[in-house]
């Protein structure tokens, strides 16, 4: 026989089962509460304690809990650990459960979803990132992809055929994919990064997503926001429907929903983004990408902002010439950029405030975040004035908030609390009910020595009182010898007996009745008037959202055209000219991030031209040069201002002069993907296919060592096939670095295609580093010396030497293959260590220097110390 489960554990499993796929935190007083399999897996995922509590079918039940105050902190692992939550909370006070009987289980519900994609909370969310959720929909031939941010409100989608869905979210990097069960699109998701969460497909029906979006919106009909296809339709539904899902009918804050094309932005696909590290760095962190090197913007919304101008570089010639133009005009007022700079800084994140306002999970702090941005947007918009078009847009969605400030400057507090539930951010003043009851609440005796005072002007009794006590509670006292007086007319109207003693008569009155009652209540109802307040001026924030909303965006705009001044002041970067040519003229280019590393070093950074379509305009070049001498470095920032140029920024350039960029394409280094089971080599040439498969003539392409995962000659074949394939079919601009100095004969033959290499110079049997691009092709590789640099023992160097001897030496003599010299020339053969070389002999010269102070010599001196050196030098050498 199984035992029964108890009331509130049967409540418990019931809603479990309800929610399946997620953790359940369910709400027991200041503790959120998890039992059986949910306790076992959040007790190891947050190291917490696992106890027991009771029975059930005759096991002990595991549990743990976490404070309810705390519930963020351990919120935030769970999801980073990839769990889902289910918040179930009271939803009635205990006393009013108990009136149903003793036993009654208070009610509780699950009040919302917490899921990767659908964060809002500060401490929950980067700042400077946006959390996407995004949804992947297919109706018939047509698919789209759709992407919302609830923390900021913003909504997009576009069509997306499968080929472009792992680009689209390696340029969005979404925290929560949704698609349709069996839609097998796990590693996808995993290759973004991304959670997968498989709805039904009703979830992704385009008819029922048009009913679902019209009641989001609260409109009629969505021909207002423009055309929809019925995928995208279907996309952005599934969104709506797991919003309600997740957030159990508190639905966000959404902007309209913006319909982008693929045509507008440079087309980058995830493998370019990851070797190029736009936004993130092969390590995984922030640190060392493009990103982290540019960004200088001072607020969270600029921040963002940012990171999508990166991940998407503008195809749109006035976009980028506009946005240029605002960077050149506050790079020309050195002033104007520096104030606005130090008013922004004061700007909070008005988005997300204004989204945790509609949740429902906004506080005062938040009220208090717009009423300071709106006050910081007031004094930006006086400081930027008119003088550049795109800025004076952005100004005139600054000002016209003067009620709403007003209103909030009168009732909030200077530093409001975080939440409404503690009090104490309505301003004094404010609201005169809430002043009274605070007055009660916190100077309660105050307000009696008054009333007492004016009861003895009013009866003449100067040893009247007012006393408290637990039977009575306040309660006016006399001596005897005035109860005639107080008993009688006119006072025995308003001072009501209510005990007499030995030696004192005791009364009371309504106000005082009424008084004692709202004193015992003041706290409760100061907290109730307040609540009231918020809620009143929430809603006055609410009916300005879209407002609003256009200010941040404004001030996000202005942050990063600052923020790109800066960056150009402080790095000597020059404005790009962008037009719709097949121009890529580069001089004295940097690559930023190297630079920046370099600088902290105390190095420079060596500049190099890039005439790829300068004279006869080739549209390749072909790269030769030894590892290490910076042919990676040169192909990444040459694709990297590119990026830079056509996001609006200025560049790390002495000039440039680039055509529009359609796409862009980098095949730089490779590494195993053992869970696909991919080696190298093989990765290596799904990257290059994907590339000569979608390379338009527009497109810019960086190659790096094509071929050398394989055999000398069967990568020597695949990499002349590329090169020939660019040149010929995709016809587009690109730079191609090679160890096969076989290929540099193509230079002659292929029109278009023009050598470079990365010069060095040997001194001493050492090889020295130029760093410096020059049109030519490199002689040989310097591997060996490489090598040598590289920490190999001396013995496998000088091996390595005499076996690249011989094989060059067969080379030339009769084109003998490596083959044919293993029996001259074993290449197992072990070699013992060489002698230590004997010390050298001490020269004249050493020894005349040897103890010599030069800071001792008169000019005279040093001048004979000079001639007597070159004279003993001379005899040495002879």
């Amino acid at each position: 026989m199984t035992d029964q489960p108890t009331p509130m554990m049967a409540q418990y499993l019931a809603i479990r089962d309800a929610n399946p796929g997620a953790l359940l935190f369910y709400r027991m007083g200041d503790f959120y509460e998890m039992f059986f399999d949910d306790a076992v897996a959040a007790a190891a995922a947050l190291d917490i304690a696992l106890t027991r509590r009771g029975t059930h079918q005759g096991q002990p039940i595991p549990m743990c809990g976490v404070p309810v105050h705390a519930a963020e902190s351990y919120l935030l692992t769970l999801i980073r650990k990839g769990f889902r939550v289910a918040i179930a909370e009271q939803m009635e006070d205990p006393a009013e459960a108990k009136k149903r009987g003793s036993k009654s289980v208070v009610a509780r519900d699950v009040v919302r979803l917490v899921t990767p994609g659908t964060l809002t909370e500060e401490s929950l969310l980067e700042a400077r990132r946006h959390n996407f959720l995004a949804a992947f929909a297919v109706v018939r031939e047509d698919s789209a992809l759709a992407w919302v941010d609830i923390s900021t409100g913003a909504l997009r989608v576009a069509p997306c055929p499968l080929p472009r869905l792992a680009p689209e979210l390696a340029r969005h990097a979404p925290r929560e994919l949704l698609a349709v069960d069996g839609s097998r699109l796990d590693e996808v998701a995993a290759e973004a990064g991304a959670a997968l969460t498989e709805l039904s497909p009703a979830s992704f029906d385009s008819t029922a997503a048009v009913r679902r979006l019209c009641d989001l919106y609260g409109v009629e009909t969505l021909d207002g926001f423009g055309q929809f296809s019925r995928a995208e339709l279907a996309a952005m539904g599934a969104i709506a429907d797991y919003l309600a899902l997740t957030q159990r009918g508190r639905m966000p804050r959404l902007l309209a929903p913006v319909r982008e094309s693929g045509a507008g932005v440079m087309a980058i696909d995830a493998a370019t983004r990851r070797n190029l590290e736009l936004t993130q760095a092969l390590s995984g962190g922030r640190e060392g990408s493009l990103l982290a090197a540019i960004d200088r913007t001072v607020t969270a919304a600029g921040a963002r902002l940012l990171e999508r101008r990166i991940s998407a570089p503008s195809r749109d010639l006035a976009d980028i010439h506009r946005r240029q133009a605002a960077v050149a005009h506050l790079l020309d007022d050195p002033r104007l950029g520096a104030d606005l700079r130090d008013a922004l800084a004061r700007v909070p994140d008005m988005d997300r405030a204004l989204s945790r306002l509609a949740l429902d999970r906004g506080g005062p702090r938040d009220l208090g975040a717009i009423r300071a941005g709106l006050t910081q947007a007031v004094r930006i918009a006086a400081i930027l004035g008119d003088g550049d078009p795109l800025l004076a847009a952005a100004a005139a969605d600054l000002v016209g908030h003067d009620a709403l400030t007003g209103l909030l400057d009168d009732a909030l507090v200077a530093e409001p609390p975080l939440l409404a539930r503690d009090g104490g951010f309505v301003a004094a003043g404010h609201d005169a009910d809430l002043n009274e009851t605070r007055a009660l609440r916190d100077e309660g005796r105050g307000v009696i020595a008054r009333m007492q005072g004016d009861y003895v002007a009013q009866t003449g009794v100067s040893s009247l009182k007012i006393k408290h006590n637990n039977v009575l509670g306040y309660f006016i006292e006399t001596t005897a010898t005035h109860a005639e007086r107080m008993l009688a007319p006119p006072l025995n109207e308003t001072f009501i007996h209510r005990q007499t003693t030995a030696n004192q008569i005791r009364f009371t009155t309504l106000p005082l009745s009424e008084l004692e009652t709202r004193i015992l209540n003041a706290r409760d109802r100061a907290l109730e008037i307040e609540r009231g307040i918020f809620a009143r001026l929430v809603a006055a924030v609410l009916d300005r959202s879209a407002q609003i909303g256009q200010a941040a965006r404004a001030l996000a705009e202005i942050d990063v055209a600052a923020a790109f001044a800066d960056l150009a002041a402080g790095e000597g970067w020059t404005r790009p000219h962008v037009d719709d040519s097949r121009a890529f003229i580069v001089e004295g280019g940097r690559h930023p991030v190297v630079e920046r590393a370099l600088k902290r070093k105390g190095e420079a950074f060596v500049a190099n031209d890039c005439p790829l379509t300068e004279g006869a305009t080739p549209a390749i070049w072909l790269l030769t040069g030894p590892n290490m001498a910076g042919k990676s470095t040169f192909l990444r920032q040459n694709a990297l201002i590119a990026v830079l140029a056509q996001a609006g920024a200025f560049v790390p350039a002495t000039r440039a002069h680039l055509g529009l960029v359609t796409q862009l394409f980098s095949r730089v280094g490779a590494a195993d993907d053992l869970a696909r089971g991919r080696s190298t080599f093989m990765v290596e040439m799904v990257e290059t296919a994907a590339i000569l498969n979608q390379a338009d003539p527009g497109a810019l392409v960086i190659l790096d060592e094509i071929g050398r995962g394989t055999a000398t000659w069967d990568g020597l074949s695949i990499a002349w096939a590329v090169l020939e394939h660019l040149q010929a079919q995709n016809r587009c601009r690109a730079l191609f670095a090679t160890h096969y100095h076989e290929m540099t004969q193509l230079a002659g033959k292929l029109s278009g295609v023009e050598n470079a290499t990365v010069a060095v110079r040997e001194w001493d049997g050492e090889v020295v580093f130029m760093h410096e691009v020059r049109k030519g092709a490199a002689d040989r590789s310097y591997g060996v010396q490489v090598a040598r640099l590289a920490g190999l023992p001396p013995a496998v160097v000088d091996r390595a030497r005499e076996i690249l001897t011989a094989l060059e030496a067969g080379a030339r003599e009769g084109g003998a293959r490596p083959a044919a010299l293993i029996d001259d020339l074993p290449l197992f053969r072990v070699q013992p260590p060489a002698p230590p070389k004997p010390a050298p002999k001490e020269s004249a010269v050493e020894a005349r220097l040897k103890g010599l102070n030069p800071d001792a010599l008169t000019p005279r001196e040093a001048l004979d110390l000079v001639y007597e050196l070159a004279s003993l030098f001379s005899s040495s050498s002879g």
